[in-house]
């Protein structure tokens, strides 16, 4: 992907991020599932606090971080997910983040 399209992606991640209602609580477990050093730049923002501020400056890291904030910002999102699944969605529901897998 080209630097924009990579951009989007973030993009979307992170706003899929808020709708799940990620939580600086859930930061050390991401960085865990992602796979990279708590001494990374998206590691050490994440658990910054203010969530939303920091997930805006992940997105806007320089290209040599982006694989790494990729990760980081799957794996968050994977954490926020499997706590909203099991406390509100557990008999279905429509948020387009659980869908991911169908997206080609």
């Amino acid at each position: 992907m080209d630097d924009v399209e990579q951009f989007e992606v973030q993009r979307e991640l992170v706003g899929f991020c808020i709708q799940a209602r990620a939580l600086i609580e859930d930061g050390p477990e991401a960085i865990r599932r992602a796979g990279i050093r708590p001494t990374h730049t998206p590691a050490v923002l994440i658990t910054r606090g203010h969530l939303t501020e920091q997930l805006a400056k992940i997105i806007g890291l320089p290209r040599d971080e982006r694989v790494k904030a990729f990760r980081l910002l799957v794996a968050l999102l994977g954490v926020a997910d499997a706590r909203r699944r099991a406390r509100f969605c557990g008999h279905g529901c429509s948020h387009a983040w659980h869908q991911l897998g169908g997206h080609r």
